[in-house]
């Protein structure tokens, strides 16, 4: 995969890199199977990066006690520990982070050996989070949207800054939310399809020991997985 981001992030990029399968290693070490979640973090489209956060920390917690969480452990992008520090004022992008994410899912050899299945996070994941019953549910987001305003500071700033207003808000958590609409998410599914095409040819793999991937919950069938998505940061700089 090839990233048009900022080298001046480079140095940050292999420390995070390096502490991360660092991070990955110890749970192994536990005899856990290991997981990376695929969630939509940035603010963008009416969403807002805190309430994402929450979500992944959410649906991360949930898949967790469902697989056993003596048995499984699930790696969150949104966690404090994969914040990739400042370069003086400047914060990382989408490029910067999938430059990072993209070692890490592919580890040492490129073939993903670190993990154990991928989670991609779906509508169910994200109506979990709202308490959504499929009665109302637009409604009772524009609840949570009112009652949040009154104490997030960072939603109320968006909203100042017109970057998220009720209406996208609404239309975003009630119909959009899920890795679907994720430029990083549609790489991030690549890079599985990627994956799984090298364990396919190396004999030491094979069919049967392809990456499982799940989406809102299920497993992904075989073909579905095999096909590839557009571009979400991927990509060659434009002159």
């Amino acid at each position: 995969m090839c990233y048009c981001y900022n080298d001046e992030f480079k140095a940050g990029i292999d420390a995070q890199v390096t502490k991360l399968r660092g991070i990955i290693a110890a749970e192994r070490e536990k005899g856990k199977a290991v997981g990376y979640l695929s969630v939509p973090l940035s603010t963008a489209g009416g969403s807002v990066f805190g309430i994402n956060r929450e979500v992944a920390d959410k649906t991360r917690a949930n898949v967790e006690a469902r697989l056993g969480p003596a048995s499984a452990w699930v790696l969150n992008p949104g966690m404090k520990e994969a914040d990739i520090p400042n370069v003086g004022t400047v914060r990382a992008g989408g490029a910067e982070y999938m430059v990072m994410w993209t070692r890490v899912l592919e580890g040492a050899n490129g073939l993903g050996e670190d993990f154990d299945f991928i989670y991609f996070t779906g509508p169910g994941d994200f109506a979990s989070y709202f308490g959504l019953t499929g009665a109302g549910d637009m409604d009772r987001i524009n609840a949570f949207y009112t009652e949040r305003l009154k104490t997030d500071a960072e939603l109320k700033r968006e909203v100042e800054r017109g970057r998220v207003t009720p209406q996208t808000f609404r239309n975003y958590y009630g119909l959009r939310a899920s890795v679907s609409f994720s430029l990083g998410a549609h790489d991030e599914w690549n890079i599985a399809a990627k994956i799984n095409a090298r364990r396919r040819a190396d004999p030491k793999f094979g069919v049967t020991n392809q990456l499982p991937t799940l989406f809102d919950g299920r497993p992904v069938s075989s073909a579905e997985a095999e096909v590839a998505m557009s571009n979400g940061y991927a990509g060659s700089c434009k002159p």
